[in-house]
């Protein structure tokens, strides 16, 4: 019955047999019979047919406007079983450009060893760019901190609340605190990794948000960050799943507060409700069971 409905809507929507017969690439007298035969089996009739015009039945009508939106169901039903055949031996995850510890490598071990008969490809972005490859099927997985509502399609999966720190150079004035409030940071500059089209949306997340209202500047990468925060450019607000271990002794992490509460940002693993055929969950447990492993013995 579907190619019949097929042939059905192209009738319609063309409005004679002759086109819908081209645009279906088969015989008008076919395109006739199968209409005919659509007909028959439902025991109903849907066209009334005349030498000037094709017209809908009251019952045709209704048969026509459901019949788009099956048809339209069974495409990508179709569509999404082949991708899956097609994407089944690959799982894609995604994760920030500036995210730097190891847990991530780890787990990709882990579950390698696990099903090493599914190939992981791998993709770094910022927030939105990473959000866009997972709504455009381009990632299975991402890895973020939460920055939207979460929305019903998804699952988000939580990870781990990550505390906020500063990295600051030990040349300033603030590096001998224990812990630094947003307030105490308001005339200084602060240092962000964000490329030149995400800088706007990560100026305002850290201003509004978290509260840090000084100056910004920005780089493409932690490196070059961590070089300006060692010479007393600025700090760079980051975050750590356990205590930081920093490779510089030029530079200290200490504690962000805001109303003398410590910040900490809520990370998630998101994929869509419909993908998670694709080895998703078991990655995403073993990730957040390195991320809490790791936070435990800090």
């Amino acid at each position: 019955m579907y190619k019949q409905m097929q042939y059905f809507i192209s009738v319609v929507n063309t409005k004679s047999f002759t086109k819908a017969a081209e645009e279906c690439f088969i015989s008008q007298s076919a395109i006739s019979q199968q209409i005919k035969s659509l007909e028959e089996e439902l025991d109903v009739k849907l066209l009334v047919r005349n030498k000037k015009a094709i017209s809908l039945t009251p019952a045709g009508e209704y048969f026509y406007h459901h019949c788009k939106d099956i048809v339209q169901e069974v495409y990508e039903l179709c569509k999404k079983t082949k991708e899956i055949e097609e994407d089944e031996n690959v799982l894609k995850i995604g994760y920030l450009r500036d995210y730097h510890g190891k847990e991530i490598r780890e787990s990709i071990i882990e579950f390698s060893n696990l099903y090493p008969h599914v190939s992981i490809e791998l993709k770094i972005g910022n927030h939105e760019e990473l959000y866009n490859y997972l709504v455009n099927d381009d990632l299975n997985l991402i890895i973020s901190d939460q920055r939207r509502t979460f929305h019903d399609d998804y699952i988000n999966y939580h990870l781990l609340h990550m505390d906020c720190y500063v990295e600051i150079s030990n040349q300033h004035p603030l590096s001998n605190q224990t812990k630094l409030d947003v307030q105490d940071l308001k005339k200084e500059t602060c240092i962000l990794v964000a490329s030149k089209e995400q800088q706007e949306i990560e100026q305002e997340f850290y201003k509004n948000i978290i509260g840090l209202k000084g100056k910004y500047i920005f780089v493409d990468g932690i490196e070059e960050a961590r070089l300006l925060v060692t010479i007393n450019k600025g700090f760079m607000p980051i975050e750590y799943a356990n205590k930081p271990q920093l490779a510089s002794k030029q530079i200290k992490a200490i504690p962000l507060y805001r109303h003398q509460k410590p910040i900490q940002r809520n990370y998630c693993a998101f994929w869509k409700k419909e993908n998670s055929q694709y080895y998703v969950e078991e990655f995403a447990e073993l990730l957040r069971n390195k991320l809490r492993e790791k936070h435990q013995e800090s």
